[in-house]
């Protein structure tokens, strides 16, 4: 399949798919780029306006395909549809999401205080000033990040956090043994 795929494939035909994976669905060809052996692949209603999937398919994948007919060029300008408002907005809740994420990432940090912010975090607001966690901006635990390291605050949050950082470390050295 994989040397003869690339002649096989129109840009505008419709296909129906199987993957090595056992995945089975249908689309249409938008491009097929040789260099790199993948094929681009339009999924969903053909209807203006209608959300579709686009997936990028190395052709080493595909088991098996079948032709179903042939269909008007989906790269037409005239006929494309974009909704740029819409995208941008995708992009920037991505791009928040994603700085959201990076920053729940400790730089300079152990596996295990990585743990223990995490663990904290599924019950507390928690966010990282360099090497110290910092929990509901109030308290901080400081490496080796032991209940004996946690400082500030109310003494009701103090207390909670070396709660919770007791049992964290707990489960760790549980882990761990086994």
């Amino acid at each position: 399949m994989e040397a003869t795929v690339g002649e096989e494939l129109g840009v505008g035909y419709f296909f129906s798919f199987r993957t090595t994976l056992g995945e089975e669905f249908e689309g249409q060809i938008i491009t097929y780029d040789r260099p790199t052996n993948i094929v681009i692949i339009q999924e969903g209603t053909s209807k203006p306006g209608g959300r579709r999937n686009v997936r990028f398919l190395k052709t080493t994948y595909i088991k098996d395909l079948t032709f179903l007919r042939r269909g008007d060029d989906p790269l037409d300008s005239k006929k494309c549809f974009l909704d740029l408002p819409s995208l941008q907005a995708r992009e920037e809740a991505a791009l928040r999401q994603a700085e959201a994420e990076a920053e729940r990432i400790g730089v300079g940090v152990t596996g295990e205080a990585q743990s223990i912010f995490d663990a904290l975090s599924k019950t507390l607001p928690v966010r990282w000033d360099k090497t110290a966690i910092v929990v509901m901006n109030e308290v901080r635990v400081s490496s080796p990040y032991h209940p004996e390291n946690v400082i500030g605050g109310t003494p009701a949050a103090n207390e909670r956090v070396k709660k919770v950082l007791e049992l964290e470390r707990r489960r760790l050295q549980v882990r761990s043994a086994a």
